[in-house]
C-alpha cells in the first residue's frame, strides 16, 4: 500500500472514530492517537522523506488536507460534546423555582438564660445592681469570709472541686487552708468581693454558674446557676427581707402564689430560713408534685451574720443586711412543672422549643 493510500485510510478511520465518540475524554484520546507525536498521521508524514522528489508535493498536499480535515472534525465534535455536557449539567443542577423555599428557624435563648434575665430584671426594678465574679475562688472568699468553720462539710475535698488535689494517694484529703483554690460552689464569694470594694448602702445581686461534685439526677446537677442577692444598709430588718422575697416570688411565679418561711441554718446568715411557695399545680391543696404538702421549696435566705460584715471591713454595729440565694434551674423546674432537671441540659430541641 502506498503512502497516499495510508493517508486516505488514516483520514477515514479518524472520521469514523470521531463520529462515534461519546465523551470529551475519549475525543482527546483519539486526537493523541492520530495527531500526537506518536500518532498514526504523524508517523505517516515522517515517511515522506523516502519518496521521490517529484512525488513529495502531491503527497504533502494530501497529508495537509487530511490533517486539516481531522482537526476540523475534532473541533466540531468537541463543540457538540461540550454542549451536551453543559445541558446535562444544567439538567442536574436545575432548580424548581415553584418549590417553596427552605426557611431558617430563628434561634431563641435557652430557658435557663430566660429565667436568669427575668430574675435580674425583677431586682433591677427594685434598684439592685448586677455584679459578676470569677468562677475560680480561694477558700477565703468561698468559705471562711462567709463564716463557714474549718470543719464544715462543704469545705471537704469530696464536696468541692479543688483545683489542686493535695491528698496523698489512697489517703483522706488534707485539711485545706484559706488560700486553696477551687471552682466556686456558690456565688456568695462575689458578695465578699463587693463588700470589700464598696461601702454601704449595698443592694446587689450576683448571678452566675457554680460547681459541685454532685451526681446528676432529677434534682441535682454538678453545674448549675445561682442568683444570690445582698443588701447592707442602716436599719435593715427581717421585714425588709420578707417584703423583698414576697414581691419576688409573686413576680416570678404569679400574683396568686403564697410564701412560707421555715427556720433553717446557714453559716453566713443569722437568723436563717428557707422560703417555700404554694404549689401551682394544686393551688396549695396538696398533690404528687408537692408531695401532698401544698408547698415547694425555692430558696434560702437570712440576715447577714455580723461576722461576715466584720470580715469584709463593715461595722456590724452600724449596718445590718440580708442575703438570699436562688437556684435558676430550680425556679425553671417549679415554674414549668419539670420533673427532671437534666431535661434542661440534654439539648433536646423538641423540649427547648416549648420555651
Amino acid at each position: 500500500m502506498s503512502l497516499t493510500d495510508d493517508l486516505r485510510l488514516i483520514g477515514e478511520q479518524a472520521q469514523e472514530m470521531i463520529a462515534g465518540v461519546a465523551s470529551l475524554e475519549e475525543l482527546d484520546a483519539i486526537r493523541v492517537a492520530v495527531m500526537g507525536k506518536k500518532g498514526s498521521l504523524t508517523a505517516a508524514m515522517k515517511g515522506m522523506g523516502k519518496l521521490a522528489p517529484e512525488e513529495r508535493p502531491q503527497v504533502g498536499k494530501l497529508a495537509n488536507e487530511v490533517r486539516a480535515r481531522v482537526e476540523a472534525e475534532l473541533e466540531a465534535r468537541k463543540a457538540e460534546l461540550s454542549a451536551i455536557a453543559m445541558q446535562a449539567r444544567f439538567a442536574k443542577d436545575a432548580v424548581d423555582v415553584t418549590l417553596p423555599g427552605r426557611g431558617l428557624s430563628l434561634g431563641t435563648q435557652h430557658l435557663i438564660s430566660q429565667i436568669r434575665e427575668e430574675i435580674e430584671d425583677i431586682f433591677c426594678g427594685l434598684g439592685y445592681i448586677v455584679a459578676d465574679g470569677p468562677y475560680v475562688e480561694t477558700t477565703w472568699y468561698n468559705f471562711t469570709a462567709l463564716n463557714a468553720p474549718a470543719d464544715h462539710p462543704s469545705r471537704s475535698a469530696r464536696d468541692s472541686f479543688y483545683v489542686v488535689d493535695n491528698a496523698p494517694e489512697g489517703k483522706e484529703p488534707l485539711v485545706l487552708g484559706d488560700s486553696d483554690v477551687l471552682l466556686r460552689t456558690q456565688t456568695s464569694g462575689m458578695q465578699v468581693h463587693f463588700m470589700e470594694q464598696n461601702k454601704p448602702p449595698i443592694y446587689m445581686i450576683c448571678p452566675g454558674t457554680v460547681f459541685r461534685p454532685d451526681t446528676a439526677d432529677a434534682n441535682h446537677l454538678p453545674q448549675f446557676n445561682q442568683v444570690e442577692g445582698l443588701v447592707v444598709d442602716e436599719g435593715i430588718t427581717f421585714g425588709d427581707l420578707k417584703g423583698t422575697l414576697d414581691y419576688f416570688t409573686r413576680e416570678i411565679f404569679g400574683k396568686d402564689r403564697a410564701t412560707r418561711y421555715r427556720p433553717h441554718f446557714f453559716p453566713f446568715t443569722e437568723p436563717s430560713c428557707e422560703v417555700d411557695v404554694s404549689c401551682g399545680v394544686c393551688g396549695g391543696k396538696g398533690c404528687r408534685f408537692c408531695k401532698n404538702t401544698g408547698w415547694l421549696e425555692i430558696l434560702g435566705c437570712g440576715m447577714v451574720d455580723p461576722n461576715v460584715l466584720e470580715n469584709c471591713g463593715i461595722d456590724s454595729e452600724r449596718y445590718t443586711g440580708f442575703a438570699f440565694g436562688i437556684g435558676v434551674e430550680r425556679v425553671a423546674a417549679l415554674r414549668y412543672d419539670l420533673p427532671d432537671l437534666r431535661m434542661l441540659m440534654d439539648g433536646d430541641m423538641r423540649f427547648l422549643r416549648q420555651f
